[in-house]
């Protein structure tokens, strides 16, 4: 009960941290125009995402007069990129890319759905082919929907769409840039300023602010919250099925274990952490995380209930609710099926190397029964071993026979023996007694 109690404060403890911080920072004050700086960094996901929609919205509410995006990323996740761009044409804020080191594969996407793209001296953008989870190059349908999607953000503010197919294809060559075929098209800032997919070349903050005649506004610095960091690192593809197999294997060797220990401990908190940081990134809803919730404990009612329809409506419900909180369905069934594979190993091992010591040791007998531990069904009659006698019977190869007035049911080693033929007992297995036809000398 105490340690249920310390772990219920441990998870209000980090629902409280993840609620502080305020994510803008006001750096400096100008005369009425204010400009928010927003970070584009690291890994595009749903986290950065929610992280983004919540920022612009704001940016909104405060009545922000220009946005900028300070890109540095090395890609990511296409439909969280394809989100992006939507959030992005919807606004009425003007926005602007700013490129503070490299813009590749989503990262330059979310940079031509920009309103003017903006570089920093001796940055990159471009190299925007895509590719499945585990690097490959995706199918031609992915190719081909990725590459339109490219070329629409190209067109959007009438840049030159052949080198935004450069970009997704290697099959194009540009001579001019010494692009050959083979190779994906990443542009340096001269070169991007040159063929018109960047606006200006700006070393600092202070010279795109005089480009934008900004340099007088009021500048916003939006920063990630501790809940947006949580967020970003729970919804990355990587962490999804780490923390469902630790969520779930937590869970299950809890039941093997007494009391309710670091186990189970492990185990929810890994799953707090997935719905709470699908929660903020805007892929789960209360409905998913109330299914599972409900999941499990119709999993728990099974294990005292008999008849197993309430246990199918569990994992029906428990994995009802993982899959409306995953995202995309491919990923979050990939992840689903690698926590089953490590929970199923991992008990494994567990229960051969140290038993069965929890809750469903009071549901379950373990125990066996043995002769050795002194259990037996029947008396077992080794003192007959070496006794003759005759068959009452024929043995065929069962029968009865005879020995000091009594009756003994016996098997024979698989031959006949005749009625009244003399026999010997030669082994006795359990309740199985089994004789063998004496050769009788006739004078």
């Amino acid at each position: 009960m105490k340690k249920g109690r310390i772990l219920i404060f441990m998870l209000c403890v980090i629902w409280g941290i993840c609620g502080l911080m305020s994510n803008h920072q006001v750096l400096s004050a100008g005369k009425g125009k204010t400009v928010t700086f927003i970070p584009v960094e690291d890994e595009v996901e749903r986290g950065l995402e929610a992280f983004l929609k919540r920022n612009i919205e704001e940016a909104e509410e405060n009545g922000t007069d220009h946005i900028v995006f300070e890109i540095y990323t090395p890609g990511g996740r296409v439909d969280a990129a394809i989100h992006i761009a939507k959030l992005m044409r919807e606004t009425d804020i003007p926005i602007t890319a700013y490129v503070v080191k490299n813009a590749f594969s989503a990262g330059a996407y979310i940079a031509l759905n920009a309103d003017q793209i903006v570089m920093k001296p001796s940055t990159t953008i471009g190299s925007a082919a895509v590719i499945d989870s585990q690097g490959n190059t995706a199918g031609k349908k992915a190719e081909s929907a990725w590459k339109a999607e490219m070329l629409a953000a190209a067109e959007l503010n009438n840049r030159n769409p052949l080198y935004a197919e450069a970009m997704v294809s290697p099959s194009i060559e540009i001579p001019d840039l010494h692009l050959k075929k083979g190779e994906l098209l990443t542009l340096t800032a001269s070169e991007a300023v040159k063929v018109g997919y960047a606006e200006k070349i700006a070393e600092d903050r202070e010279e795109l602010l005089a480009y934008l005649g900004l340099e007088d506004a009021k500048i916003i610095d939006a920063k990630p919250t501790l809940a947006d960091k949580i967020a970003r690192f729970v919804t990355n593809p990587v962490v999804v099925p780490i923390l469902l197999s630790l969520g779930s294997l937590g869970l299950v060797l809890e039941l093997y274990t007494p009391g309710f220990g670091i186990a189970g401990s492990v185990g929810l908190i890994s799953l707090f952490l997935f719905f709470y940081g699908h929660l903020l990134a805007g892929l789960a809803g209360w409905e998913s995380i109330l299914l599972f919730v409900i999941g499990l404990v119709l999993l728990f009612l099974e294990l005292f209930l008999p008849g197993g329809i309430i246990g199918i409506f569990g994992v029906v419900s428990v994995l009802t609710g993982l899959i409306l909180a995953g995202g995309t369905l491919s990923g979050i069934l990939i992840a689903i099926s690698i926590a089953i594979i490590v929970t199923i190993i991992g008990s494994y091992f567990f229960i051969r190397s140290f038993g069965y010591n929890g809750p469903l040791k009071r549901l379950v007998l373990f125990d066996s029964t043995s002769s050795d531990k002194g259990y037996l069904s029947h008396q077992e009659r080794i003192d007959l071993i070496g006794k003759t006698g005759r068959t009452v019977t024929p043995l065929r190869p069962s029968g009865t026979i005879r020995i000091d007035d009594e009756l003994i049911d016996v098997v024979t080693e698989g031959s006949y023996i005749k009625n009244d033929a003399l026999i010997k007992i030669i082994k006795v297995n359990g309740g199985r007694v089994v004789v063998r036809l004496v050769e009788e000398n006739i004078n």
